[in-house]
C-alpha cells in the first residue's frame, strides 16, 4: 500500500507541521516515507505545496507526487483546494477547510477571488469539507486548524489514535500540545 498525499495552504498556516507529523507517524510505524516541502512564496503569504507519501511494502525513491497521483489533497483554504485539483486522481479525496485568504492580487485589486472555488472543487471529486480554522479557533487558537485537518485525514490512514497523539506530543511545542491533541479529537470525530 502507497499513500499519496498532498499538503496545499498559504504561508503561515501550518502545512510544514502537518508533513511533519505525518511523516513522523509512518517512521515510527516502520513504514518508508519521502516528504518534499515546495515553500514558494511561503512567507508572503504564497502557496505552499508539500507532498508526502507513504508505503508499507515497496521502496519509495521519489518524493514528488505527480499529477493524478493524489490519493488524499488536504487543502487549508479554499483557493489553494481548486489549485490543487490536477494533483487528485481518479477516486480520490479532498479534505478542505473552507477558510479563504485572499491572495495579494486580489488584497491590491488587480484580481478577483474565485467565488465558486469550493462548486468547481465538488465537481471533479469527492470532497469533504470543514470550517477548521473555526473548530481549532473553539479548541484555543486557530493556528491549531492544519491539526484539526489532520484529524480528518487519520481515518484515511493505518494508524491508531494513540499513535497520533505521540506524533503531536513529539513535533508540536509542548506548550501548545494540549489544544493541537484536542483540535485533532474534533477532527478526527467528524
Amino acid at each position: 500500500m502507497t499513500n499519496n498525499i498532498v499538503i496545499v495552504g498559504v504561508g503561515g498556516q501550518g502545512t510544514l507541521l502537518a508533513s511533519k507529523i505525518l511523516g513522523y507517524i509512518a517512521l515510527e510505524n516502520g513504514y518508508d516515507v519521502r516528504v518534499s516541502e515546495v515553500h514558494g512564496m511561503s512567507q508572503r503569504g504564497g502557496s505552499v505545496v508539500t507532498y508526502v507519501r507513504i508505503s508499507d511494502k515497496e521502496k519509495l525513491y521519489s518524493a514528488i507526487v505527480e499529477q493524478e497521483q493524489a490519493d488524499v489533497v488536504l487543502a487549508f483554504e479554499s483557493l489553494e483546494a481548486l489549485r490543487a485539483l490536477p494533483y487528485l486522481k481518479k477516486g480520490g479525496t479532498m479534505i478542505v477547510n473552507t477558510q479563504e485568504l485572499l491572495p495579494m492580487p486580489v488584497i491590491i485589486g488587480a484580481a478577483e477571488y474565485p467565488a465558486d472555488c469550493l462548486e468547481r472543487v465538488r465537481e471533479k471529486c469527492s470532497v469533504i469539507e470543514l470550517d477548521a480554522t473555526e473548530i481549532a479557533h473553539r479548541c484555543g487558537t486557530y493556528k491549531a486548524a492544519n491539526v484539526v485537518l489532520i484529524g480528518v485525514l487519520a481515518k484515511k490512514l493505518p494508524f491508531s489514535y494513540d499513535q497520533w497523539m505521540k506524533a503531536i506530543e513529539a513535533n508540536v511545542k509542548p506548550k501548545f500540545i494540549d489544544i493541537n491533541k484536542e483540535a485533532f479529537k474534533r477532527g478526527y470525530e467528524l
